[in-house]
């Protein structure tokens, strides 16, 4: 889990081992891809700087798994303490979520723009998931307010930066709740893949759209769905419609890599990765589905899948390759080729595309007055296809696409539905081109 020295002369020696989900990460670097993701807060007043430099360096310590630097090992990499300077506040870039060189940045695997009002924390998936981000984005914000003169009471997602880091902060919790007493197989059959240009080198395609939260929840009841499983089912139907225009020879199954947050079922304080991966799906192949038919499934499939028993399941088969003994001992060049391997050739080809839900965003009573609404990238597809991260704070909704294809089509036919079913959408784009509805 993690290993601490008890003098101050050895505290140097501090490292962490990568959790379950951070293992793979780093195995599917490339020049042009890495896995990082974006949270972004706007506020109700311009950024200055200089403060959010203060408040950046005064809240990472706080976060000793974020306030480091990845090293390779013979058998596994690890992360360690970094203790030079930075991370350094920049001006926001066009293209956000851009490749993340290890040796880059002093090591630092996390960053920090501004534009105007927004404020967005971009960190490598290595370090942890979008809660672990969440609270570093939260806490250095109620940092800046307070340099700014505003009193905010630590809650939440807000830690208090004079406290010491609870040891279960740091665990990698997939180890904890491991323990099932059968391992479910992985699905492995090929998915539909969306067709397109690929975008120039470094180039992230965004499409936001903003809209009400209760009008969305209307809508979603009346289908008799959470809003979850509206948005689900509306990205599946867009899904099948691009497909259908693709004029595949033979269809197939659509389906949507989902993750979920195991902390809603399993007790942990972890700031790590604590997430597994479900698979909401339609197969064309067995007919022709409306929209409620797809709700219809979407539903039934979260209600039979998202619970303690099945995702305790999933944890113990992912976990099975790291507790063998023999794969423990395995040379680390022959690890990443093994993984890299099956995740391009099994695990990439499983999904048509991704959608995550942060859900509703809750800050203390005293940021409320501060802050405008939030944003979550999911970043740059491994391959050519669309991530879509939904995130609500108050009574507005935002979903926003990232796509390294240079065609608009899915994210037209998702808004376009929406738009059908009564919901008034605003969209927002980084494109050059002008997105029509």
């Amino acid at each position: 889990m993690y290993k601490a020295a008890s003098t101050q002369k050895n505290k140097k020696e501090i490292w962490y081992k990568l959790d379950l989900s951070a293992i793979v990460y780093p195995t599917l670097q490339r020049k042009d891809f890495s896995s990082v993701y974006r949270l972004s807060v706007v506020l109700k007043e311009d950024v200055d700087p200089e403060l959010l430099q203060k408040a950046l360096d005064m809240t990472l310590p706080r976060f000793p798994t974020y306030k480091v630097a990845i090293r390779k090992g013979v058998f596994w990499r690890y992360l360690e303490p970094n203790n030079r300077p930075g991370p350094f506040v920049m001006p926001d870039i066009k293209n956000p979520c851009m490749p993340m060189p290890f040796k880059a940045n002093n090591r630092y695997l996390i960053r920090v723009y501004h534009y105007g009002r927004r404020i967005s924390l971009e960190a490598h998936h290595c370090l942890g998931d979008g809660t672990g981000g969440m609270c570093v984005l939260q806490t250095m914000i109620a940092v800046y307010l307070k340099l700014k003169g505003y009193n905010v009471t630590p809650s939440g997602f807000v830690l208090n930066i004079d406290d010491t880091p609870d040891p279960e902060e740091l665990e990698d919790a997939y180890m904890r709740y491991a323990n099932a007493m059968v391992r479910p197989p992985r699905p492995s059959e090929k998915t539909y893949r969306v067709r397109g240009t690929k975008a120039p080198f470094y180039t992230l395609n965004i499409i936001d759209g903003i809209m009400s939260v209760k009008e969305a929840m209307a809508v979603a009841g009346k289908y008799n769905a959470t809003l979850t499983e509206y948005l689900n089912s509306v990205l599946l139907y867009a899904l099948l419609q691009k497909q259908e225009h693709d004029f595949y020879i033979k269809p197939r199954p659509v389906k949507i890599a989902m993750p979920v947050n195991l902390r809603r079922f399993f007790p942990s304080k972890t700031l790590r990765n604590f997430i597994t991966m479900v698979y909401p799906s339609i197969d064309p192949r067995l007919g022709e589905y409306t929209f409620e038919e797809i709700v219809t499934q979407v539903h039934n499939y979260m209600r039979y899948y998202i619970n303690e028993k099945f995702l305790r399941g999933d944890i113990t088969t992912n976990a099975a390759t790291q507790s063998n003994p023999i794969i423990r001992v395995v040379p680390l060049f022959i690890k990443d080729f093994v993984v890299r391997t099956f995740y391009t050739k099994v695990q990439d080809k499983n999904s048509s595309a991704g959608l995550t839900n942060m859900g509703a965003m809750k800050v203390p009573d005293d940021m409320k007055e501060h802050i405008e609404r939030f944003d979550i990238y999911m970043g740059q597809p491994f391959s050519s296809r669309t991530n879509c991260a939904i995130i609500s704070f108050e009574d507005t909704l935002t979903v926003n696409f990232a796509s390294s294809i240079e065609e608009s089509d899915v994210e037209r036919l998702f808004f376009r539905k929406l738009v059908q079913d009564g919901i008034h959408v605003k969209i927002e784009s980084n494109r050059d081109t002008k997105f029509i509805n």
